[in-house]
């Protein structure tokens, strides 16, 4: 039986795209291997967004060349906004990659998966694994996605918007991914449906600017989107990522309001609180516009936690300027925040204009980061002697004996697994005993089949003591 690997750089647009690879994958009859050294074809999911995504990308291309010098018959593929950037000069940096696919062709990819999957089963071709030398496996690392376990079936993305019409004056996607291309609401509402019977707990809705979305058919927009989500039977939460604030009108946030399975966390992209930094990014909001829709979220969702995206050293940002987003971030609007110094994306017209100097913009990022993990830290604080409902994702990466999961404002909480561990009841109940920047430790007092339902008591873990 042929085996896929996929590695996957960037967004959450990134992380659907694979799962969708891996399902066409498993469709013609592959099995998804959690090493590249295991496998016949090799898909690396690349990002552009930002220039250390880039330079890891063509890093893991070279990684790979490995795997063709040891066996030439293992396919290379990339796919990803690198590879509908860099398409021609891909192919003369990394000769060995055996296919480009760019962000528009996953259904042409899916297509040549099927093709080598019956030239392979007619070859009567060899196991990958039986091939190669076992060191690659140490020398090449990686983390696979698309890999099934006991609890990713639990979450699921739904895309149901493709592209970006926005423009803004740093950003490479609408250059790599076209302009805004939404999907039917009908064909949403069947995949999440699909979902739902396949034992999701959670659905998020995903697009490059989701709130934008609009029905092609007949122009409903994201609030009656949710609407209809909600209503699918045994949908228990709904989320979505990434907004833009603009887009977050008086009727949308009042449809998001009235959806009890909404999970009280809205991520809210800032990017600067300097207006003259919004207008150099073309981000078509104030600081006064977007700190409305803050106020307006907060009115509706009392409870809601706001997190955000911010840029730091972007070109012709001033003291004053910084200093603006600094006070902002203090103010402790958001419960997290994902920063980023600014990095040149060719194409954009940000990379033409004179640069922040690099030692400023990393000062700058360690004050705003700084700033923010403090604020983040008196939000998880808040949580210490509460019972938390949280939905499990697995086990814990650093510690095999100890299980990870999700709030429903997105908090991670890392807890000892009770002697009853397992996906049959999914939804924790933990008491939070401590509080970091990364999230919360506690330990699990109940769980629960269902998000409405009652807990109830875990039997407690085992103690070895050997």
């Amino acid at each position: 039986m042929p085996r896929l690997y996929i590695e996957t750089f960037g967004c959450q647009m990134n992380e659907a795209d694979s799962r969708y690879i891996a399902e066409r994958a498993a469709s013609a009859g592959y099995t998804v291997a959690d090493a590249a050294e295991d496998a016949n074809v090799v898909v690396l999911n690349t990002c552009t967004v930002r220039e250390n995504a880039e330079r890891r990308a063509y890093g893991r291309m070279n990684h790979f060349k490995a795997l063709k010098s040891c066996d030439p018959g293992v396919r290379l593929v990339v796919t990803g906004c690198l590879a509908e950037q860099d398409r021609e000069i891909m192919q003369r940096r990394a000769p060995h990659v055996d296919a480009v696919f760019g962000t528009r062709e996953l259904a042409q990819l899916g297509d040549r998966l099927v093709e080598w999957a019956r030239a392979d089963a007619a070859a009567g071709d060899a196991a990958a694994g039986d091939r190669r030398d076992n060191m690659l496996r140490f020398a090449l690392g990686g983390t696979a996605d698309g890999v099934t376990d006991a609890f990713s079936h639990l979450r699921a993305f739904v895309t149901v918007q493709r592209g970006c019409s926005y423009y803004c004056t740093f950003c490479i996607v609408p250059q790599v991914r076209g302009r805004f291309d939404h999907r039917p609401a009908d064909a949403i509402v069947g995949e999440v449906t699909e979902r739902i019977g396949q034992g999701a707990r959670e659905i998020m809705l995903v697009g490059q600017t989701v709130n934008a979305w609009r029905d092609p058919a007949d122009g409903s927009d994201f609030g009656d989107l949710c609407k209809r989500v909600a209503a699918v039977p045994g949908l228990e939460r709904l989320t979505f990522i990434s907004p833009h604030p603009k887009d977050f009108t008086d009727k949308v946030l009042d449809d998001l309001a009235g959806i009890e399975q909404l999970n009280p966390r809205i991520h809210l992209p800032l990017q600067s609180a300097s207006n003259a930094m919004l207008r150099r990014m073309n981000r078509k909001y104030t600081l006064e516009q977007f700190d409305r829709v803050a106020e307006q979220i907060r009115a509706r969702i009392s409870y809601a936690a706001i997190t955000t995206d911010l840029i730091v050293g972007f070109p012709g940002e001033t003291d004053a300027d910084f200093d603006a987003t600094l006070d902002y971030v203090r103010g402790g609007v958001f419960a997290n925040a994902f920063t980023f110094i600014y990095s040149i994306r060719r194409g954009t017209p940000a990379a033409r204009w004179e640069q922040v100097p690099a030692e400023v913009a990393h000062a700058r990022f360690t004050q705003l980061l700084d700033a923010q993990n403090d604020v983040t830290l008196r939000y998880h604080e808040r949580k210490v002697g509460r019972v938390v409902r949280a939905l499990v994702a697995g086990d814990s990466k650093k510690d095999p004996g100890r299980l990870t999961a999700k709030t429903p404002d997105n908090v991670t909480v890392v807890a000892p697994k009770p002697a009853d561990y397992g996906p049959a009841a999914p939804w924790l109940d933990i008491a939070i005993e401590a509080a970091h920047v990364w999230g919360c430790d506690g330990r699990v007092v109940g769980r629960a089949q269902r998000f409405t339902e009652r807990a109830q008591a875990v039997e407690p873990p085992v103690i070895s003591l050997v």
